[in-house]
Order: structure tokens, then C-alpha cells, then sequence
């Protein structure tokens, strides 16, 4: 491509909406504009990317025996209401209606579209298991978007969708490893380092599901892991030990009197009481409307994943001051659970064995002391998992210590079960000719993050460094002056290399060297061929290698054939 013939707008300018490396440089570089918050147009040369991707992303799913499908985004909301997810996915959800008042949702994902479709298909066992994907664009209402198409209102996703007999779990479970053998293959081409990692289901469903995080100082998901044993999770299904200490009993509880005293820290200092023996009480409300006590040692923090899991429910959220006065005629910040009715009260395990504890005494400036929970607290109705893994926490496989750093999530794989199979009535026949439901597995990519990752593992500060794997171009061929023996040297490079299959990008525009050199390293294309008259004189050009910055000069006769070369070995160090 002449670059006079196409369309890359790039800027010298730090946009000031942009806080990420990959923001800024996909600006930059001429690969992204905004439209509105969250909505990001693909020019030509992002379009470029995007597309690589989604081949080598093709490439593995078809290599896997997955069929590719092309769904409509815009669907009927009676899929979503038979799911039960028109109302477990809350405001995220793009909900319209069209002239005829019918309601329609933008899909943020594609489980019932496929699920309804795959009814009509499958009849028998002989029809499973099979697996179906598509490439396309979504659509969630995020209530935040940020950091480019990082976080976007609209962004393009590959999602599968396996099915499989109903007491076939060793199916499933060879699918499911066949897509994550896949998605390692995928990152690995793309140039990433992942790491999977176990993760919550959330609105999703299912049983099992694996995220693949690229780590990075930028990401939103932040990672467990014990670097002794491998042991690796997202925070939010991760589990620790509590380390357990102990107490010993001191009488009779007793209400005493803590004026303003509002926050543990305070509390601990006032009653010279170590964190482990205060209960902290915090209330949440469920989409229900719900209301539910939840109590935790006061040297630990509540995981609300984990609570809203064990509740059921889609959403939770903690409580206004004013709900629980009104509703629940609490003090808030002298709350517990003694002598409270009609509410469901959980306390995390960490709080079963205390003994001359602290918690709320339920009326203004005061707390209960001597606080025994066994004894004490009567109401609690289940004692379970809700705390939140900190730095420095045990392993719960070999009981070293536990770091945490963050990550962006680029892929999610899930073990479904027979959510949607039965919300659906898909059944089929087994080989007794009895009536069975299918199994399902969900596997997504999110392809414009992926890009946005590459470009974070990958820059410098001149600009972006792509793998060649997913470069817009192989090489950028730069011709000092576009004009006379060096515009004739540099259009036959450029009709050769495109003959030979090279992507080649030839910078015939007539501005100075400096501005095309600028370009040429913000853009991040592997390979420059410069080409002046000067290194004419001897018959030689200038090849440059963006990611060592080291020059050749390599004679014109030979150019051709020497980055032919470099490309094809370049290539095959991306080989799986």
C-alpha cells in the first residue's frame, strides 16, 4: 500500500482523554477515533490489526474442528427472559424497542441466540457433541468506559459454544482443554505471555471457568498466585485459610459505651483491642430487595462476588444509611446482629471461633464486648467463604505466601452445564431412545483487547512494536526523497516484495525524512527499508529492525531476497 493511498492520521499530540500507553498510542498511530464515550471507529490501519487477529483466531477454532457462524446483534427479548438474563444482567444490558413496542436487546454475548438456533439441529446422540463460533460485534452499557476499546460500550468478540450428551463430562472437559490449548496458541502468536487463572462465572452460570489474564500494571482484574506451587486465581474466586488465633473466654457480654467511634481503626484503638477480635457487621441489599447482615473479622474485608454467589442473586450492593435506619432501624456504624429478626445474617468463617469479641451494641455510640459467637449470636444461619485475599495470605494447596499483582483479561472459558439447554428445552434422544438435555461450554475472546494488550507488552517511547504476526505491514519501505533514481530504486523493491507476499507500506508522500522517520517508529512496523541517494551511490539501502533498533546495510540487488528472509524467520518464531 502506498501511503498516500491510504488513511493514517497520526498525531504528534498526547490525547488528553487518554491515560494508557495502548490509548494513547492507538490515537496516535492512527488506529482508533472516538465517536462518544466507550465508542471507538476502527480506521484503516487498526482495521488491519484487528483483522490478523481474528485470522489467527479463526485459524485455531477451525484447527479444533469449531464451525463459524455469523448471528444477528440485534435480539429479541424473549430469548433473554426465557434465560432468566434480561434481569440478571442489570443495566449493562442495551435494552430497546422497536416501532412496535417489542423489546429487543444488543447482545453483549451470544448463549441464547445459539442455544435457540442449535434446538432446531440437534435431535439425536449423533448430533453431539458440536461446536459453533462466531466473530462479531457486542454490546454492554458499561457504566465507566475507559481506557480506549480497553473498556468500550461496543467492541468485537469471538464466542463459542460447545454441546454435548448429557453424562458426557469427559466431552466437555476435552473441549473445554481443546479451547484452552487453543487461546494459549492464539496469545502465544499474538506475541502475549498468558496466564490462566480460575475465575468466577458470575452472570454467566456454570460450574467451572478459567480466565487468561496478560499481566500488566493497567489491568482492571487483579490475580492471586503463589509462585511456590503455581497456584493462580482472579481475586475474586481465589481462597486462603484464614489464619486461625486464639481466644480464650472473659465473661459475660456487656454493652459499653463508644462515643464516636465510627470506624474499626478507632474502635481498635479505643478499646486497645486487636483487629482479630472486632466483628464487623456490613449490610447489603440484593436486585431483590433483600436485605442481608454480613460479618467478618475485623482485620479481613468482605469478597461481595463470593456473598452475591451464595445468595443467588444477580447484583448486590451495599446498603445506604438511610435503608438501614429506615428499613431496618440500625444504627449505622454501631451495627450487629444481636436481637435482630427478619433478617438473613451470614458470617464469614473467620468469625465462628471468637470469644471475648467486639461487634455493634445496635444503639448509637455504644458496642457489645465480651462478645462469645457461639453463645452470643443466635441468628447467624450459615458460616462460609466471603473474605477477600490479601497480599501476603497462605496458599491453600502448600501454604506459602500469596502475591498479588493485576492483569487484563483477554479470554474466558466456561463449563455452562444445562443452564440454557433446559431454560430452552433443547432435548434430544440418547442411543436407549430416552429424552435427554445437552451440556454446554462458553468460550470468548475479546479481539480489540487483545490489540490494546499487544500494544501495552509492546512500545516504547517512540511508539508501538508489533510482533509481525499481527503488524499492519511486514516492512515500512522509506524512501529519504521520492523523486529520481530513488523513486525508481524504491517502486520495484515495492512491486517485488508485494509479488513475493510481503505486507509492504511505501511512504511516497513528500515531507521531510524526519516526520516519515517519526511515523515510521509510532506506527511500530517491524522492518524499515530506507532507501537515499547517497546509499545509492554505493549500491546499498539501510534495513532496520524496529524492536533492537539494529541496522544493516544491505546491498539493492540483495534486498529483496534478504527480507523475504527476515520476514519468514521472523514468522517462525511465533510458530506453536
Amino acid at each position: 500500500m502506498r501511503y498516500s493511498k491510504t488513511f493514517i492520521p497520526t498525531s504528534k499530540e498526547v490525547p488528553r482523554e487518554a491515560t494508557i500507553k495502548s490509548h494513547i498510542l492507538m490515537l496516535r498511530a492512527g488506529m482508533i477515533k472516538k465517536l462518544s464515550s466507550g465508542v471507538y471507529s476502527l480506521l484503516p490501519i487498526g482495521l488491519k490489526v484487528v483483522r490478523k487477529v481474528e485470522d489467527i483466531i479463526r485459524e485455531e477454532m477451525d484447527s479444533i474442528n469449531s464451525i463459524e457462524f455469523s448471528l444477528p446483534v440485534l435480539i429479541p427479548a424473549e430469548l433473554w427472559k426465557t434465560s432468566g438474563r434480561w434481569y440478571a444482567m442489570g443495566p449493562e444490558l442495551f435494552r430497546l424497542k422497536d416501532r412496535n413496542k417489542q423489546d429487543f436487546v444488543l447482545s453483549p454475548t451470544h448463549e441464547e441466540v445459539f442455544t435457540d438456533l442449535m434446538k432446531d439441529h440437534i435431535k439425536s446422540y449423533r448430533d453431539l457433541p458440536i461446536t459453533v463460533y462466531q466473530i462479531g460485534l457486542k454490546f454492554r452499557d458499561e457504566i465507566r468506559p475507559r481506557f480506549g476499546v480497553m473498556r468500550g460500550k461496543m467492541f468485537i468478540m469471538k464466542d463459542a459454544y460447545s454441546f454435548h450428551q448429557e453424562d458426557d463430562w469427559a466431552s466437555l472437559q476435552k473441549t473445554y482443554d481443546d479451547m484452552s490449548k487453543a487461546y494459549k496458541r492464539i496469545f502465544y502468536r499474538c506475541g502475549l505471555e498468558t496466564i490462566p487463572v480460575e475465575a468466577d462465572s458470575g452472570a454467566m452460570g456454570g460450574n467451572k471457568s478459567e480466565e487468561f489474564m496478560v499481566p500488566s500494571h493497567v489491568g482492571e482484574e487483579q490475580i492471586v498466585k503463589c509462585d511456590s506451587c503455581g497456584y493462580v486465581a482472579n481475586i475474586e474466586k481465589a481462597y486462603s485459610p484464614y489464619r486461625e488465633f486464639k481466644y480464650e473466654s472473659c465473661g459475660e457480654k456487656e454493652l459499653v459505651p463508644t462515643p464516636d467511634v465510627k470506624t474499626i481503626e478507632d474502635l481498635s484503638a479505643f478499646l486497645k483491642k486487636p483487629y482479630e477480635y472486632l466483628i464487623k457487621t456490613m449490610v447489603y441489599k440484593t436486585d431483590g430487595g433483600e436485605f442481608v447482615l454480613a460479618l467478618i473479622r475485623g482485620d479481613l474485608n468482605i469478597n461481595e462476588t463470593k456473598l452475591k454467589n451464595y445468595l443467588s442473586a444477580a447484583e448486590i450492593m451495599p446498603a445506604e444509611e438511610s435503608e438501614i435506619k429506615e428499613k431496618l432501624g440500625l444504627p449505622p456504624g454501631f451495627m450487629s446482629p444481636i436481637g435482630v429478626e427478619g433478617v438473613k445474617v451470614v458470617a464469614d468463617e473467620s468469625v465462628r471461633d471468637i470469644k471475648c469479641g467486639v461487634c455493634g451494641g445496635n444503639k448509637k455510640d455504644y458496642h457489645y464486648i465480651n462478645v462469645d459467637v457461639e453463645r452470643d449470636i443466635k441468628n447467624i444461619e450459615d458460616f462460609i467463604d466471603i473474605r477477600m485475599v490479601s497480599e501476603g495470605d497462605l496458599c491453600p494447596k502448600c501454604g506459602s505466601k500469596l502475591r498479588i499483582f493485576h492483569g487484563i483479561e483477554l479470554g474466558h472459558i466456561f463449563q455452562l452445564g444445562d443452564k440454557y439447554t433446559r431454560a430452552f428445552s433443547v432435548t434430544y434422544l440418547d442411543e436407549s431412545g430416552k429424552e435427554r438435555f445437552p451440556i454446554m461450554g462458553c468460550y470468548g475472546i475479546g479481539v480489540e483487547r487483545t490489540v490494546a494488550a499487544i500494544i501495552e507488552q509492546n512500545n516504547d517511547d517512540d511508539g508501538i512494536i508489533w510482533p509481525i504476526t499481527v503488524a499492519p505491514y511486514h516492512i515500512y519501505l522509506l524512501p529519504i526523497k521520492y523523486s529520481g533514481k530513488t523513486r525508481e530504486v524504491s517502486d520495484r523493491i515495492y512491486n517485488e516484495l508485494l509479488s513475493s507476499g510481503i505486507d509492504v507500506l511505501l511512504d511516497d508522500r513528500d515531507l521531510r525524512p524526519g516526520v516519515k522517520f517519526k511515523d515510521a517508529d509510532l506506527i511500530g512496523i517491524p522492518f524499515r527499508v530506507t532507501i537515499g541517494d547517497k546509499g545509492l551511490e554505493d549500491g546499498i539501502v539501510e534495513f532496520y529492525e524496529r524492536k533492537t533498533r539494529s541496522k544493516s546495510k544491505i546491498k539493492v540487488d540483495e534486498i529483496v531476497t534478504y527480507v523475504k528472509k527476515r520476514v519468514e524467520d521472523e514468522f517462525k518464531k511465533y510458530e506453536v
